[in-house]
C-alpha cells in the first residue's frame, strides 16, 4: 500500500473524550462521495484500536468511497461499556452530517461496515430508530439514515454471544466474557439493556443487510450470522448471508484476500441501491 495513501487522512474529534474521534479519508476527485462508516472490532475492549482497520479503509477509499473510521470509548476506559460505547458510535455516525459541511460527502449515501464487535455496532446503528423513546441509548429523533449495513463476522445477537462465552467459562474455567463486560451483567438480570443493545432484539431493521462470515471463525461462530439471517428474513428484512469457505475471523479485513471483492461489490450495491 502506497505510504502517501496511508497519510491521506484527517483525524477529527466528534466529542471531547480522547477516544471520541474518527479518521476521515477522501477519494481523489471532487465528490460528493458516498461514505462508509467503518467500525473496528476487538470485543469492545480497550486494547483494540481503529488503526488495525487502516489497510481496509485505505483500500476502500481508493475505490471511490469516503471512509469515516471511528474510534469509541471501550471497556476498560472511562466512558466505555454500557451505555457509552453505544452512545459514542451513534454520535460518530450522526457527526457525518457535520463533516459534510466541510467535506464533499453525500449524506444520502452512507453505509456502516463493522468487523466483529464493530459488526454488532454497525447493525445496531441501523436499528437504533427502533429504540423506545425513553431508552438510555436514544440520542436523536432523526438518526442519520443508512443505505445498508455490512457485518463482517458481526456479533448480531448479544444474548447468544454472552451464552457462548459463558459455556467456554464453564468448560475451561477461564473467566472471560466480553459481552457481559460490555453490558454490565447477565441477560437474565439486564433484559432491557440486551433488548435495546442487541440487533437481534430490534428486528426488523428496515435497511438491506449483508452478513459476511468465515466458515472457520472461532472468535464469533458463523452460526450467529446464520441464525440472525433466518430471524431477520422472517421479520421482513432484506438479508444477504455470504459464508466464506476456509476463512477465519481476521481474513475478512485483509484487502488482498478473496473476501475483498465480495465486500467491495456489496458496498457498491448498497450505496447505489
Amino acid at each position: 500500500m502506497n505510504s502517501s495513501i496511508e497519510r491521506n487522512f484527517k483525524r477529527i474529534p466528534y466529542g471531547e473524550n480522547e477516544n471520541q474521534f474518527g479518521d476521515l479519508r477522501l477519494p481523489k476527485g471532487d465528490g460528493p462521495f458516498p461514505v462508509a462508516i467503518v467500525i473496528h472490532g476487538g470485543f469492545w475492549r480497550e486494547k483494540f484500536e481503529l488503526e488495525h482497520m487502516n489497510k481496509f479503509v485505505e483500500a476502500l477509499t481508493a475505490k471511490g468511497i469516503a471512509t469515516w473510521n471511528i474510534e469509541y470509548c471501550r471497556v476498560g476506559q472511562e466512558g466505555g461499556g454500557w451505555p457509552g460505547t453505544f452512545l459514542d458510535s451513534a454520535k460518530a455516525t450522526d457527526f457525518v452530517r457535520t463533516l459534510a459541511k466541510s467535506y464533499p460527502l453525500d449524506v444520502n449515501r452512507v453505509v456502516t461496515i463493522g468487523h466483529s464487535a464493530g459488526g454488532h455496532l454497525a447493525l445496531w446503528l441501523a436499528a437504533r430508530h427502533k429504540l423506545p423513546p425513553n431508552s438510555t441509548l436514544q440520542t436523536s429523533k432523526h438518526p442519520l439514515h443508512l443505505k445498508g449495513v455490512i457485518s463482517l463476522a458481526g456479533v448480531s445477537d448479544l444474548a447468544l454471544m454472552h451464552d457462548i462465552h459463558q459455556w467456554k467459562e464453564t468448560i475451561f474455567g477461564i473467566i472471560d466474557n466480553p459481552t457481559r463486560d460490555l453490558m454490565g451483567g447477565l441477560p437474565k438480570d439486564l433484559q432491557s439493556r440486551y433488548e435495546e443493545g442487541s440487533p437481534m432484539a430490534l428486528l426488523p431493521i428496515g435497511v438491506p443487510l449483508v452478513l459476511i462470515h468465515g466458515s472457520l471463525d472461532v472468535n464469533v461462530p458463523i452460526g450467529i450470522s446464520e441464525h440472525f439471517e433466518k430471524v431477520a428474513k422472517s421479520a421482513g428484512d432484506t438479508v444477504s448471508f455470504i459464508p466464506i469457505p476456509a476463512a477465519e475471523h481476521f481474513k475478512l479485513i485483509v484487502p488482498d484476500s478473496e473476501v475483498w471483492p465480495v465486500i467491495l461489490e456489496s458496498s457498491r450495491n448498497l450505496l447505489n441501491n
